[in-house]
């Protein structure tokens, strides 16, 4: 082959991949209504229903099927094996197993027991999954940076995808210290622990209508549900996402680039240096500036992180094959 046919080729080759990484970027950051409204943008074409076989969500018979119940995903879980306790006291892995929306009833359960695991099992997975995503690209990060040092060359292909990383995580390119500083993981027990406590484990109206796991505010009246005792004067909303994994993928992401967790984002890589573990417990206390009760917050984070024992969940994995679990 020429040398003229090589550099088209390779040219060729980088246009399409920035289209795709640009395109898979805006998708990672897509918000929508809530799941009781019309989505006036389609969120998945196709998915794996919960027999584990791909149905076209334009499937009129999939379409009107019921709400997945608390009793679904009971049953889902035991067929599953898939046990709380068992995951807290031994070295089990986590069914990879994506609910996308919370069961309306489990407002219904009444033992806080059940509530609790119910909850519980839900989230895990979708914490699990989102910071594997992140590590996945953690992981490409530091094969470029050991290429770069290696052989002082970063290949076309690769400059383009951390152009992409850098514009999502709103950092310098050619900064990896300050790249693997935002993208890394959130400890799955101080996620748990703040989903419970933002969502009401699960019962509030804004994870019920709109996945709104953490209570995340916005100001734009798009995507999004208005507080019904919002104090006057206040404009904010809280933003509401098409699937319960983009909530739990844009909180880890609120985490690892607003600047008012500068300092999390720092102590974290701190550990990491340090060969530390990263866990709930240890990081908490410098998230004062998600809640105006500032330490009161954290208390209470701290709080159920250690009655709950989740703290033995920050080393867990998910199971290898998955099913996603869809609502109409």
């Amino acid at each position: 082959m020429k040398p003229f046919e090589k550099t088209v080729i390779g040219i060729l080759g980088c246009c399409c991949v920035v289209l795709f990484l640009v395109a898979a970027s805006k998708i990672q950051g897509m918000s929508y209504q809530s799941p009781k409204a019309r989505f006036t943008t389609a969120s998945i074409d196709a998915d794996l229903d919960i027999s584990g076989e791909y149905r076209s969500s334009k499937d009129r018979k999939y379409k009107k099927s019921k709400y997945i119940t608390v009793n679904d995903l009971d049953q889902k879980f035991t067929l599953l094996n898939y046990n709380f306790r068992n995951i807290l006291d031994d070295g089990a892995t986590v069914p990879r197993i994506l609910v996308l929306n919370m069961p309306h009833d489990i407002r219904d359960i009444k033992t806080p027991v059940h509530r609790k695991r119910v909850f519980f099992k839900t989230v895990l997975p979708l914490v699990l999954e989102a910071n594997k995503l992140i590590l996945r690209d953690r992981m490409r990060i530091l094969k470029i940076k050991h290429q770069k040092v290696k052989t002082g060359k970063v290949s076309a292909v690769d400059k383009l995808w951390l152009a992409v990383i850098s514009e999502k995580y709103k950092i310098k390119q050619d900064d990896f210290s300050l790249i693997l500083r935002h993208v890394d993981i959130i400890p799955p027990s101080m996620a748990l622990a703040q989903a419970a406590e933002e969502s009401g484990w699960g019962t509030s109206r804004f994870v019920l209508e709109g996945n709104a796991l953490f209570g995340q505010y916005t100001f734009g009246n798009q995507y999004s549900l208005v507080p019904k005792e919002r104090d006057a004067g206040k404009a904010h909303s809280i933003r509401a996402f098409a699937s319960l994994l983009e909530a739990v993928r844009s909180y880890a992401h609120n985490l690892n680039t607003h600047r008012a967790y500068k300092k999390f984002r720092t102590v974290r890589e701190i550990m990491r240096q340090n060969g530390r573990e990263i866990t709930g417990n240890k990081l908490i206390a410098q998230l004062t500036n998600y809640s105006e009760r500032g330490k009161k917050y954290i208390n209470t984070i701290r709080s159920i992180i250690n009655v709950n024992r989740l703290n033995n969940l920050d080393k867990k994995k998910l199971q290898a094959d998955f099913i996603i679990t869809r609502q109409p």
